[in-house]
């Protein structure tokens, strides 16, 4: 959890808005600290957390929770977190075995033209399912608002589904997640190219995190800095606001430049920082 980020966001485990979609995406960068500072965050404020990893192993996101002050393994013992670690499931669908025991949550794999219902089926079911309250090993644990991590969307267009299929999938979940359930979602889409000005000629992706975009309520997008590679400042995240008011959607932007540490994050607002001129 990265404290300077809190203070820009408004938020702490403390206190923090329900019922928000917030979209992390990165261009040409890595936008996945800003996953593991959400999954901490969510974690010490003692919300009930699924998380959909698509990309990474359990054990990878457990190695940097722990720098973060966070253990994964005694978080998922408690029942505070259910990790769908995509990577062995797919193994379970794609090569199946006699005494699978898998979910069937990566069902999709056997025909994506199908779409993702089996997927958002997992999330409605576990989430909709499970109380407030839970019994772990020290008896009755108090949850807060549950909390749905998806990281990342843009790997299931490489596997051939479509994009108006990824974006009913993150449609039915803020509606089950943070419309029903007053809890929150974060998502992570990556764009891999340049940002194309034609809307005719828009790949996958970028279509991707414009569906994606005009659904949530924040989105931190990450990228490269403009004047280039530099040694001190990693690049910068555009931070964006949308609210409805009236008949319309109004939009807040502040630009921040970040560089990673090993055990955290420093933000500066854009041009504040000497190593960038």
């Amino acid at each position: 959890m990265f404290t300077e980020l809190n203070s820009i966001l408004n938020s702490t485990p403390d206190s923090f808005t329900q019922g928000e979609f917030i979209l992390v995406s990165d261009r040409r960068s890595d936008a996945s600290f800003l996953i593991h500072h959400f999954l901490s965050l969510y974690l010490r404020a003692r919300c009930r957390v699924w998380f959909l990893g698509l990309v990474q192993s359990f054990n990878h996101y457990s190695a940097v929770s722990q720098r973060l002050g966070v253990s994964l393994a005694q978080a998922k013992e408690k029942g505070q977190l259910v990790f769908l670690e995509g990577l062995k499931e797919s193994l379970s669908v794609l090569i199946p075995q006699e005494t699978n025991t898998g979910s069937q949550a990566m069902d999709f794999l056997r025909d994506p033209a199908v779409g993702l219902k089996s997927l958002y089926e997992f999330v409605r079911s576990s989430v909709s399912s499970s109380s407030g309250r839970d019994e772990g090993a020290d008896g009755a644990e108090e949850w807060g608002p549950p909390v749905l991590l998806v990281d990342d969307l843009s790997v299931l267009l490489s596997l051939g589904v479509s994009v108006g299929a990824v974006l009913d999938f993150s449609h039915y979940c803020r509606a089950t997640v943070c419309s029903q359930l007053q809890g929150n979602v974060v998502m992570l889409a990556r764009c891999d190219g340049e940002e194309e000005e034609d809307d005719e000629d828009d790949e996958g992706s970028e279509r991707l995190l414009k569906g994606l975009t005009h659904q949530c309520s924040l989105t931190l997008h990450v990228q490269g800095l403009p004047t280039g590679y530099c040694r001190d400042i990693h690049g910068q995240v555009e931070v964006c606001w949308r609210r409805r008011q009236g008949d319309g959607q109004h939009a807040q932007k502040k630009v921040f430049q970040y560089k990673v540490h090993d055990k955290g994050a420093s933000f500066f607002a854009r041009g504040t920082s000497s190593a960038v001129l």
